[in-house]
């Protein structure tokens, strides 16, 4: 079974990523590689903290002011 990817490990693959392409060690084409794989990575970040950010909004008010959660329904 896979393990699941955590925004953390996804993270930390997109700062080695970084590292390597500032590092000018990289020619054209791997360099070209490494720049997908980090948008791969950055966009597995992006929607990760978009549906975090849903399901902290599902924190709302009821008519009293009072802050009432709702169950978030994942897709």
């Amino acid at each position: 079974m896979a393990k699941k990817k955590t925004f953390e490990s996804a993270l930390k693959e997109l700062e080695e990523i970084v590292r390597q392409m500032e590092s000018g060690d990289l020619c054209l084409e791997d360099a070209v590689k490494k720049y997908e794989s980090g948008m791969k990575q950055s966009k597995y970040c992006l929607d990760l903290l978009d549906k975090t950010e849903k399901k902290i909004a599902m924190l709302t008010k009821d008519r009293d002011g009072n802050i009432k959660k709702q169950p978030f329904k994942d897709e």
